[in-house]
């Protein structure tokens, strides 16, 4: 019988981490154990026998953590603090988690020879003025300092070049990939929106179940192009399965270039989709949309970019990735989970 491989998640409950989960379990040929501070995304994971999870905070439980990458072949540590509102408000705690916890966690793979399969961000680019943004050649440009927006940027920015030091140096055998605004299912909670803690897309969903304004940050001029997180997940399986050790020493963009559109597009897509929905009559009437001032919403310290629009010639040349989901029906799936789960709570 062929031996799985074991896989190690930090932060599995998280939006990426359970959905990445569940297709290697289905797959079959993986061991999966993960830690979370929570667990209310996984409850469908459980009846797997080769599924285990720990629940706890990785900054009280590290000999735990070592103990199980000395023991996993491949590692992809998803613990972080990943909304605006934190990179503002708590940038701190941002710098904690997301570069001295995970800075443990390379120094770990490194000791041991695990393969790391580091989540970076779409975020590393910053303010970079290419059409679209290369991985292996756009430049970095971040705002000043004063400006604590970056602090999640320049973490993950540093871990990067730590990471291709370690395999440059140390042999560390290793992948990265940025994310480009993945969005499905899952994705956060209604409650997180309410603390501002949220993604833009549950955000907006929020005040749709809630029947206040839907607030546009700057009046949501801001392009992004939204990525299914079916299609995201299928990029990651390829790189997490390696055929070929082919994604070695390589930056993958994983998101969705056709999907293009200014936040503004998304909220008025989102309100036709509610008006249109079986459920909309358990919810309060539409009303509408207001502009917001981003300092007014986040905070002193906040900071946007006008369009963030990947390049994915890596995901399309190595692995013959291609996502195929259309922001419609990304939005629609969405809309309808967050709208049943309201639905059964309120």
């Amino acid at each position: 019988m062929k031996k799985r491989r074991k896989i190690f998640i930090l932060g599995i409950n998280g939006f990426i981490g359970n959905m990445i989960a569940e297709k290697l379990l289905k797959k079959g040929d993986y061991e999966v154990s993960g830690v979370d501070l929570r667990s209310f995304n996984i409850g469908r994971l459980l009846s797997y026998k080769n599924f285990h999870f720990k629940q706890g905070d990785i900054r009280v439980h590290r000999r735990w953590v070592e103990k199980e990458i000395a023991a996993s072949d491949q590692i992809l540590p998803l613990a972080a603090l990943v909304t605006p509102i934190d990179y503002v408000r708590r940038p701190l705690s941002v710098f904690e988690v997301d570069f001295e916890e995970n800075l443990k966690i390379v120094r770990y793979c490194a000791k041991y020879g695990k393969r790391l399969i580091f989540p970076s961000t779409s975020e590393v680019y910053g303010m970079c003025g290419d059409e679209e943004f290369d991985e292996n050649n756009s430049s970095f440009v971040l705002g000043p300092t004063r400006m604590q927006r970056w602090i999640y940027s320049c973490c993950k920015q540093l871990l990067e070049r730590v990471i291709w030091a370690y395999g440059k140096q140390e042999n560390l055998k290793f992948t990265l990939f940025r994310p480009f605004n993945w969005i499905g299912p899952r994705l956060d909670s209604l409650e997180s929106a309410r603390n501002k803690s949220s993604r833009v897309v549950t955000q907006l969903i929020l005040s749709l179940v809630e029947g206040r304004p839907i607030l546009l940050v700057d009046g949501g001029k801001q392009k992004r192009c939204f990525t299914d997180v079916s299609d995201g997940i299928d990029c990651l399986f390829r790189i997490v399965e390696n055929k070929n050790n082919v994604c070695d020493g390589k930056i993958f963009n994983i998101g969705n270039p056709d999907n293009e559109f200014t936040v503004k597009e998304l909220a008025r897509m989102l309100m036709e989709k509610f008006k249109r929905h079986p459920l909309h009559g358990r919810f309060p009437k539409i009303s509408g949309v207001k502009d917001i001032n981003g300092t007014s919403f986040y905070g002193e310290g906040y900071q946007d970019v006008p369009y963030r629009k990947p390049r994915i010639h890596n995901a399309r040349k190595f692995l013959g990735w291609r996502p195929s989901v259309k922001l419609s029906d990304s939005l629609s799936q969405t809309l309808d989970y967050f709208l049943r789960q309201a639905a059964e709570k309120w």
